[in-house]
């Protein structure tokens, strides 16, 4: 790969080995520029919630303001995607970055202008949108770009770790921001964005291939082509989609909390941050231990986990029980990222990673959303338990039909194994 650094990084695990990746100062750069972007966003989406909803009363707008962010996602993922695959990704990045600082740079103002119409705040968070939805696959596709194929795996396990962490704190210390003026978590994130973009002002320049074919439907679809002819990639996003959209519970936490378990808000927001904390032990785990071998089977049995403590949690009545399961699936979903992830970058050709993870953003976001929904329409259906046990077996079930279904996934040993990439990858 173009600008790749020397070695393959395969030495021994420990602590040394795993620092050792942030050894590569591109990486430690995009490292904490990430860090930066991933607690701004988590700032504004807490600001944005306890705005709007200040202003509206109506629950129905705290739907609207996650909808209006995704729908960019959904409706640009065929250009945004081969924009990261034709242009400068550093280049994308940061105008990307710079769009979300004048988005929030406004949202600040309005706020302190007192201005209450909602939908201008509707307005920027489309623009906002739109911006995440092209820096989202550039970002990612830059990633093996930084580091030796051989510490790529580890280079994940940090950016996972990293966004738990920020993911967890990040909604706490903006919603004490927000407590102490409602423009403040604005005016903070604005400053996060601008250090981040000093940061990818950095990295190094990267070239793009030369030999570009002109823009048509052919280069457009040539993400889903590939995931569809690579069984490997197919595999492990159709696998993680459809876990995801059956086993996922959390949009019924509130019920658990005030009905079944009754621990009230303080137990819902234990419930609330049981997976990610989960989530965040297991990526840390993964930093000092990498997977090494049987990667495939390790993928198939942590969904199957993820399915089967979905069930535990579905039938507890004991809140103690409840929280150990949230954050023993939020581990088993954290090895499932972390294979998916890893395999997905190291499969695909750098000429196709922007398309490849564009397609791979819109379906998480769309499972995550989705899989929401599933779940209340089948608790309303059901009933709440019979909605959490039907889905972590449905995902219990995937796993069974997807491991015959991709075999080839299912005997993927390494991870660090990259795809050689065709000569021709530059025709896309």
């Amino acid at each position: 790969m173009n600008g790749q650094p020397a070695g393959d990084g395969s030495e021994g695990d420990g602590p040394e080995h795993s620092l050792a990746v942030f050894r590569h100062r591109p990486f430690a750069l995009y490292w904490a520029s990430r860090i930066l972007v991933t607690a701004a966003v988590q700032f504004v989406s807490v600001g944005v919630g306890w705005y709007v909803y200040d202003l509206t009363r109506d629950p129905l707008d705290l739907g609207l303001v996650g909808l209006f962010q995704f729908l960019p996602f959904l409706a640009l993922f065929f250009v945004t995607g081969t924009v990261a695959d034709r242009h400068e990704r550093r280049r994308i990045m940061a105008l990307c970055i710079l769009v979300e600082l004048a988005c929030v740079a406004a949202l600040a103002a309005l706020v302190v202008s007192g201005d209450g119409r909602v939908e201008v705040v509707f307005a920027l968070l489309v623009a906002f949108g739109a911006a995440r939805a092209f820096q989202g696959p550039a970002d990612r596709a830059l990633l093996p770009s930084l580091v030796p194929p051989g510490e790529l795996a580890t280079a994940v396990a940090w950016n996972s770790s990293g966004w738990q962490f920020t993911t967890i704190a990040g909604p706490v210390v903006g919603g004490l921001l927000y407590g102490l003026a409602p423009a403040l978590p604005f005016a903070v994130a604005a400053g996060f964005w601008t250090l981040a973009l000093l940061l990818v002002l950095r990295l190094p320049r990267f070239a793009r291939p030369e030999r570009l074919a002109a823009v048509s439907w052919q280069s457009l679809s040539a993400g889903f082509r590939y995931i569809w002819q690579e069984k490997v990639v197919l595999g492990a996003i159709t696998l993680d989609l459809f876990a995801v959209l059956l086993g996922g519970a959390t949009a019924l936490l509130p019920v658990y909390a005030r009905d079944i378990l009754e621990v009230g808000p303080t137990g819902l927001g234990l419930l609330r941050a049981a997976p990610g904390i989960g989530a965040l032990a297991m990526a840390l785990w993964l930093v000092r231990r990498p997977i090494r071998a049987r990667a495939g089977r390790l993928l198939f049995v942590s969904v199957a986990g993820f399915g089967l403590f979905t069930c535990v949690f579905g039938l507890s009545t004991a809140p103690w029980l409840s929280i150990l399961a949230l954050a023993a699936l939020g581990a088993l979903d954290m090895v499932s990222v972390y294979v998916r992830e890893t395999l997905i970058q190291l499969w695909t050709p750098d000429a196709l990673r922007g398309r490849v993870n564009a397609v791979n953003l819109v379906f998480i976001g769309a499972s995550n959303e989705l899989g929401e929904f599933r779940a209340g329409v089948a608790a309303a259906l059901l009933g709440t338990v019979t909605a959490v046990v039907a889905g972590g077996a449905g995902t219990l079930a995937v796993t069974a039909l997807a491991a015959r279904w991709f075999p080839q996934l299912r005997r993927v040993d390494r991870l660090d194994r990259p795809q050689r990439e065709s000569e021709g990858s530059g025709a896309f």
